[in-house]
């Protein structure tokens, strides 16, 4: 096996989270740990995307859990219940203040990697002291921009107040000894802000494509929810939030309320229930699904005919939607709203249609030429699946990273070993 890394990963969402940050931070916890590195975490309670603490988490505030063959440290978090500008950035602050001595905490375990994943930003500070406190190398994943994502949309308001922050951010980036990102053009923004090519380096989300093969273990979703066999079924399934455009799919289900074969199934939690669940009781042709196990994702996406990936466009080329890996896996066509020249186009359009941001028409007719013309929709799923396993195979990424957390961790035994030297 090769050199064992002590690896602190500081996330404020962890498993078992299902969706989003939390999903991806607890599948590379666990990869690494299978690997034989030694593996803490430092993360809050489960929370998202129903934006409520999980219930068996909310007692005591701070815990220590054993998760496999990874340690985990929990702090509190304040969850609004409306999560907006203020009350986001106060969300994050809480756990950035309630962590921090868990994390300083860790620098007795000495670490050879300290792993911080934004969001949260504000956890970055703590995270880097921690690594050079404790001698180890500060390493920064960065799933979002949540500094310009948040004031794109409104969100944080105010030139004085923009300045100090982006002169913070770009300060924090440039001190981190490694700093990687989800996408081509988010690794494009790193070197923009400042950060040396040759610290940054490109980690896109992934799909495990040996599960997205196998063979459908949960039953056939058609019927469970009394779908006929030949309706065209057009899905949406994750987080309901925000920045995902989602007031787009019960416009569209509006519009095609005479299509008899088509049905929208939207499938998830969080912000934007309330209002998807309102329209959907007047539109008998749009269904919705609570969050589905993670042993069950799989089948949901196979039941898809077409997969909807609408998007707020203040959220261009801020991030890339982790949920894009698993749609293409599926073999399922993907309909994207976004703008031409943002990586998102680029991914979509190999293995779908991509249509303006906030133009229903736009959508709705994409979304009937897909319908109505099966052959295209093959064609097109079957560009997506070898697309995906060509680029977003779990496997290749995290062996990727493994390669890479070795030469951090060699080039700390390096560094003690000239330590040492100097001082005889």
């Amino acid at each position: 096996m090769g050199e064992i890394i002590k690896i602190l990963l500081y996330s404020v969402n962890f498993a078992p989270e299902p969706t989003g940050i939390g999903k991806y931070s607890g599948e590379m916890a666990e990869w690494l740990a299978h690997k034989g590195h030694m593996v803490r975490v430092v993360a809050a309670p489960p929370y998202y995307p129903a934006w409520r603490v999980d219930r068996a988490h909310r007692w005591p505030p701070y815990r220590r859990e054993q998760w496999g063959r990874v340690a985990i440290w929990r702090a509190p978090i304040w969850v609004p219940r409306s999560p907006g500008g203020v009350t986001r950035v106060v969300h994050l602050l809480s756990f950035a203040l309630t962590s921090l001595p868990i994390a300083l905490w860790q620098i007795v375990w000495d670490p050879d990697v300290v792993i911080v994943v934004a969001p949260a930003f504000v956890c970055a500070t703590a995270g880097l002291l921690t690594a050079r406190l404790s001698g180890a190398r500060a390493w920064l994943h960065i799933q979002d921009f949540e500094v310009d994502l948040a004031f794109r949309m409104g969100l944080l308001k105010g030139k004085a107040l923009q300045g100090f922050i982006r002169r913070m951010e770009r300060w924090l980036l440039r001190r981190f000894d490694r700093v990687s990102t989800i996408s081509h053009r988010m690794l494009a923004q790193l070197h923009e802000k400042g950060v040396e090519e040759a610290r940054t380096h490109y980690f896109p989300n992934w799909v495990d494509l040996a599960e997205a093969k196998s063979a459908p273990v949960h039953g056939d979703y058609r019927s469970r929810l009394g779908i006929a066999a030949d309706a065209v079924v057009v899905l949406y399934s994750g987080s309901l939030g925000g920045k995902q455009g989602l007031q787009l799919i019960p416009a569209a289900a509006g519009l095609l309320a005479g299509r008899k074969d088509i049905v929208f199934v939207v499938c998830g939690d969080g912000v934007m229930k309330p209002v998807l669940e309102a329209a959907a009781a007047s539109l008998p042709n749009l269904r919705l699904l609570p969050l589905q196990p993670a042993g069950c994702v799989k089948d949901l996406l196979r039941m898809a005919d077409i997969h909807l990936l609408p998007q707020n466009p203040g959220a261009s080329d801020l991030v890339l939607p982790s949920k894009l890996a698993g749609m293409l896996a599926s073999g399922r066509p993907v309909i994207a709203t976004c703008h031409e020249d943002t990586e998102l186009s680029a991914v979509v359009s190999i293995g779908g249609i991509v249509v303006p941001p906030d133009d229903c028409p736009a959508f709705a007719a994409a979304i009937c030429k897909m319908a109505d013309d099966s052959a295209a929709r093959a064609a097109l799923g079957e560009q997506g699946r070898r697309f995906a396993e060509v680029n977003f195979d779990k496997e290749l990424i995290l062996n990727r990273m493994f390669a890479t957390l070795e030469g951090v961790g060699s080039a700390v035994a390096a560094a003690d070993a000239t330590d040492t030297g100097s001082e005889q």
